[in-house]
């Protein structure tokens, strides 16, 4: 499509096909911000749909004809078919339409320093990391982010510099669609299978957003990640590598944990040590994380100062290792968005650097091709878990073909030789957590699809083993 000049859009009606997504609600409320007539649909309200229509948007619950009449553009999901009715009646009407990626990429190419975080895991922590520290820095920077972040105040963030900051998601290719100055590759693993034939189908796409990046820009990637790595070799003019094993441009070592599983660690730029760190977010995996923010915030000038107290003050996003409460006796309520085996071993050590007598885990599948496809992988990502449920798939964009069930993946974890079950319903794993929990034990609900409404019951019932709070 043309080039979008984010300006000219002024006074414009924009109408949006499932608005209620992350992304979509974040380019919602930048256009609102800038001074946009928005409309938008979705299957059901919620928490971003609320906040949307108190922001001044029109929000319709359901997908009518009727609900495009009048918009000057229409942008729609990757999750929207053909017969949408919407999407049917702009076309007939003549009204232009956009796909949210590309859309995405033309409100990006406005701004002169994009920087587009893309990897299988990690992207809304590191872009939630880089917002912060540039927002810390004075950068002022726009930002879109898949996660509510409480220091911007949700999941989007309005600033007026040259600066965007955004995840991109390799499923579908839609990060193709990008504009970045500077590309954030975190580690290149199998997913998104429905899509995707391979690794090596999956290694190119990460090799070709990589290539988006203009002459003076540059690709940071993790030198620790066999792909990422060869990546970097491939374009080694543009590359700034970090990691902990191998040699790189940024490193850390020394590394140290405290009661709560924090760690803390000596960071070096090209040997040179810059200093001590440390997070408020547990787990290993979040040094990746931190180093991979650290090299872009350098890139941005900002003083390594400035980038050590921001790292240290950054509290994480909203299903990302998040404490939701307490219940009787100390057990504690985590939630945790992991779908992945990779992120479900990486939450599971945060969890066990953490206080905790015995920890559960409720996990919800996501999607039945990663469920079948990742099924020995996911049979052995549990361990030291000592109490494992497993509920239904949550199918989010596709249909049961009745190839795999949760079943399937509780017998392959217990052949495996970890002890899980199988429970169907909510309301009955929240009744036999309250009946076998003891004092000191933590729960993690673990999932993309809607598993932390179980944490959100037994917090506001406030009941444990028998007893009201």
């Amino acid at each position: 499509m043309n080039y979008i000049n984010i300006e000219e859009l002024k006074g414009k009606h924009i109408h949006f096909i499932g608005i209620g997504g992350i992304s979509m609600s974040g380019l919602a409320q930048i256009l609102l911000r800038q001074g946009c007539i928005v409309t938008g649909s979705d299957v059901k309200a919620s928490t971003l749909t609320r906040k949307l229509s108190d922001s001044g948007a029109t929000v319709y619950i359901g997908h009518k004809a009727d609900n495009v009449k009048g918009a000057d553009l229409v942008v729609y999901t990757a999750a929207i078919h053909n017969d949408n009715p919407e999407l049917n009646e702009a076309n007939g009407l003549g009204i232009p339409t956009v796909d949210r990626a590309t859309f995405l990429g033309q409100i990006m190419k406005n701004y002169g320093k994009g920087i587009a975080v893309a990897g299988t895991h990690g992207k809304t922590t590191t872009t939630s990391i880089i917002s912060i520290i540039l927002q810390n820095a004075g950068l002022d920077p726009t930002v879109l982010v898949g996660g509510e972040l409480d220091a911007i105040g949700g999941n989007v963030r309005v600033g007026e510099s040259q600066y965007f900051v955004t995840e991109a998601c390799e499923y579908v290719e839609s990060f193709l669609k990008f504009y970045p100055y500077i590309a954030v590759i975190l580690n290149i693993e199998r997913d998104h299978l429905d899509y995707f034939k391979d690794l090596d189908d999956i290694y190119n796409a990460f090799l070709s957003f990589a290539k988006l990046t203009p002459d003076d820009g540059y690709v940071v990637g993790c030198i620790d990640d066999p792909l990422v790595e060869q990546l970097l070799s491939d374009m080694p003019d543009k590359a700034i590598s970090y990691g902990i094993d191998k040699p790189a441009h940024w490193t850390a070592d020394d590394i140290a944990f405290d009661k709560k599983g924090f760690p803390s660690f000596n960071i070096y730029c090209d040997g040179l040590n810059m200093g001590r760190f440390s997070l408020s977010i547990p787990g290993r995996h979040n040094i990746y994380n931190a180093l991979a923010s650290v090299a872009v915030a350098d890139l941005c000038g900002i003083d390594i100062e400035m980038i050590k107290e921001s790292l240290r003050l950054y509290k994480g996003a909203h299903r990302r290792f998040e404490v939701k409460g307490r219940l009787e006796e100390g057990v504690t309520v985590i939630d945790d968005y992991a779908h992945h085996p990779t992120e479900i071993k990486a939450t599971i050590q945060a969890a066990l650097n953490y206080p905790h007598n015995h920890i559960w885990c409720v996990f919800q599948p996501h999607t039945y091709t990663r469920t079948r496809l990742l099924l020995d992988e996911f049979a052995s990502a549990f361990y030291g878990i000592d109490h494992l449920i497993i509920t239904d798939i949550y199918a989010a964009r596709e249909v049961d073909d009745g190839s795999i069930n949760s079943k399937d993946l509780a017998l392959r974890i217990n052949q495996a030789g970890q002890n899980a079950i199988y429970m169907e319903d909510f309301s009955s794993i929240e009744r036999y957590i309250l009946e076998n929990c003891q004092p000191g034990d933590i729960i993690i609900t673990m999932g993309a699809g809607d598993v932390y409404k179980i944490g959100d019951d037994l917090l506001e019932h406030s009941m444990i083993i028998g007893k009201v709070i």
